[in-house]
């Protein structure tokens, strides 16, 4: 979250926030128990408890001042939407008299600011845009004009009606994104995070670059359910960089390494950082299929960065951990079963009970907060339980409003989109630059992801980005799943290229290397990122593994062979006709249809 440099509130004060914590965790799981609650009820409250944590937390001075006010104004005006759902249902989306044209313009002001706050300027900016374009769109000449609608009626379809701030995006963040947010939050608190970690070096360590290889299991295990890039990155690379350093590996390949790892955890099953849950709401494709789909890509994605790695080893002669570096195989056993409980308990939900996804979660986040109570000590320790509740509670308040200021955001460009008819002219628009051709379509798709997914969290990039440019590639003969998927992972692309590339920028800050160093590394290694979406195209039996395994197989083998051509051209130290022969051939295996 973009704040201030204050540290966490202590004493009376982080106890009221805790209180406040529990209190937002109480409202998003009870809302999975409590039947149908009116969307102009749960929406408007879930701003209620986001606005907060964005505006006043870890604040100081003008800003906290500011701040308060902002959230006071913002949840009164939420509040009385909510108390007031039935006569605004009423009204079709048309305020009646100044008093509610205040109350829009309030709510989407303080939206506005939330999300520049949160993570600055540029989606705020876009809204922004979006909005002067709908009050004054009836001005523009030509096909991109549109014919205006009376300011009532524009500023009620995005306020009180079941669609603009409290449409379908706001549900993905109250019914899904959340639950698994606070799911997330109550594993990290505990010992799941060492889990990771033990885990990945007892099978990587003592290979060569095992460090490093570490990194990319552990961050594959942790990045499924950070939901955020930049969190893996903090997390895992608090252990994993200072290994890499400790052996000598080059810091800008320690930094890439990390960045490259963390931001392939978004697209790794079973979680995909809530995406695969946010996905089924938006596709209607059940759970399995998306699992189904998204396994072989996301394991070819880290067969490059292994292959990658191992290259980068042999030319640094980067060694693996020692063996009293390397966890005991008791400490592997015991803190692999605080992940391996939760998600087995999550499975079964799912596939035994056939509940739905966030019924199972919730039912996971009860055994993860019931393994709070003891360690990898196995010793039961009610105080260090009550301290992890605690970092659980304020970790799920502020990621949960993150993720929740960036949809609201995100709702109102949505929401102009569809009063407009904008929406149809950006296809239209795609479409015509194309040439209603595929691939040049999928070039500008992966533009537009890159511009659309600057400092979003993964899940909120790809929600925005197949708002813009899904239709554009469904209209031309793409599977909606396909589509889906191909944005999923162009969502991702700011997370290492530059001029964004927020990953690389922590990994970089935490390792003490210029970040354009590491995100030229972190490109090579992640070149799967790139090529791989393409990759499903041109071959989608990658992604039929349920509907023909092995046609899916073969295929994922090809490109396999692929990746690693044009992984060992990009590290290696061969000729450079030797390096560009392999890359041109790993090219035509990823891109060739088959």
């Amino acid at each position: 979250m973009n704040t201030i440099d204050t540290p966490a509130p202590q004493g009376l004060a982080r106890g009221l926030w805790a209180s406040f914590a529990l209190a937002s965790v109480l409202f998003h799981l009870g809302l999975v128990f409590s039947g149908l609650v009116p969307n102009l009820v749960s929406h408007p409250l879930h701003l209620v408890f986001v606005l907060p944590w964005v505006l006043v937390y870890r604040r100081s001075g003008a800003q906290w001042v500011s701040g308060l006010m902002l959230a006071g104004l913002g949840g009164a005006a939420a509040l009385w939407v909510a108390l007031s759902h039935d006569a605004l249902s009423d009204q079709y989306g048309f305020l009646e008299g100044d008093f509610q044209v205040v109350v829009a313009a309030v709510l989407i002001c303080v939206v506005l600011e939330a999300a520049r706050r949160a993570i600055g300027w540029p989606l705020p900016l876009v809204a922004a845009l979006a909005l002067f374009y709908g009050l004054f769109g009836q001005h523009i000449p030509g096909r991109f004009g549109h014919s205006g609608t009376p300011l009532e009626s524009f500023l009620g379809t995005l306020v009180i009606a079941e669609g603009g701030l409290w449409g379908t995006l706001t549900a993905v963040s109250v019914n899904v994104v959340a639950i698994f947010v606070i799911f997330g939050a109550v594993l990290n608190a505990g010992e799941a995070g060492q889990g990771f970690m033990n885990v990945a070096a007892a099978a990587a360590g003592r290979l060569r670059g095992g460090a490093a290889k570490v990194s990319v299991l552990s961050s594959a295990l942790f990045g499924s359910i950070s939901g955020s890039a930049s969190a893996n990155v903090a997390s895992t690379g608090a252990i994993t960089l200072p290994a890499m350093a400790k052996l000598g590996y080059p810091k800008r390949i320690a930094g890439a390494v990390e960045a490259v790892a963390s931001s392939g955890g978004q697209i790794m099953p079973p979680l995909m950082g809530a995406g695969a849950f946010v996905m089924v709401e938006l596709t209607g494709v059940p759970y399995t299929g998306i699992m189904a789909a998204a396994t072989l890509p996301a394991l070819l994605y880290f067969w490059a960065v292994w292959v990658g790695i191992d290259g980068y080893a042999r030319r640094f002669d980067l060694r693996g951990l020692a063996e009293a570096d390397r966890p005991a195989r008791r400490d592997v056993a015991i803190t692999s079963g605080f992940f391996l409980i939760p998600f087995a308990i999550l499975l079964w939900g799912m596939f035994g009970l056939g509940v739905t996804p966030q019924y199972a979660a919730c039912l996971a986040i009860g055994a993860g907060t019931v393994l709070l109570l003891v360690g990898g000590d196995l010793l039961l320790d009610l105080r260090r339980a009550a301290e992890r509740a605690e970092t659980a509670l304020i970790t799920a308040g502020t990621q949960v409003a993150l993720i929740g200021s960036i949809i609201f955001c995100a709702s109102l460009v949505i929401g102009v989109l569809g009063i407009t008819g904008l929406g149809v002219k950006i296809t239209s628009l795609i479409l015509s630059v194309s040439g209603g051709l595929l691939w040049p379509s999928l070039l500008l798709t992966a533009l537009a992801c890159l511009v659309l997914g600057m400092e979003v969290p993964t899940t909120a990039a790809y929600v925005i980005c197949v708002s813009v440019a899904g239709p554009a590639l469904i209209e031309l003969g793409m599977e909606p799943l396909q589509a889906h998927l191909f944005v999923f992972w162009y969502a991702l692309l700011s997370t290492i290229t530059p001029p964004v590339c927020g990953a690389v920028f922590i990994a970089a800050g935490m390792i003490g290397e210029n970040w354009l160093r590491v995100a030229l590394t972190a490109m090579a290694l992640g070149v799967g990122l790139y090529l791989i979406p393409l990759g499903m195209v041109a071959t989608p039996a990658v992604t039929n593994l349920a509907g023909a395994p092995g046609m899916a197989i073969l295929a994922t083998v090809k490109i396999g062979i692929g990746l690693a051509l044009i992984s060992w051209a990009l590290v290696r130290r061969w000729h450079p006709w030797v390096r560009l022969g392999a890359f041109a051939l790993g090219l035509a295996l990823v891109l060739a249809p088959a």
